[in-house]
């Protein structure tokens, strides 16, 4: 699933709520830029197709 830049905005905002940060326009600015290239690296790794009989991750059992 492909975030919005409208999206991105208000997770920042969210955060900055949460965290009570008080960022700057640039630090928010540069944070969004730097979200953007991470989407961008990662869009190829999420979009590699899995066969849908191995199992994702392994299971601890005791």
């Amino acid at each position: 699933m492909k975030k919005t830049e409208k999206e991105w905005r208000d997770w920042l905002l969210q955060m900055e709520q949460i965290l009570a940060l008080e960022l700057d326009e640039s630090r928010r600015a540069e944070l969004l830029a730097q979200f953007r290239r991470i989407a961008d690296m990662a869009e190829p790794l999420m979009a590699y197709p899995l066969d849908q009989r191995l199992e994702i991750a392994g299971v601890y059992k005791a």
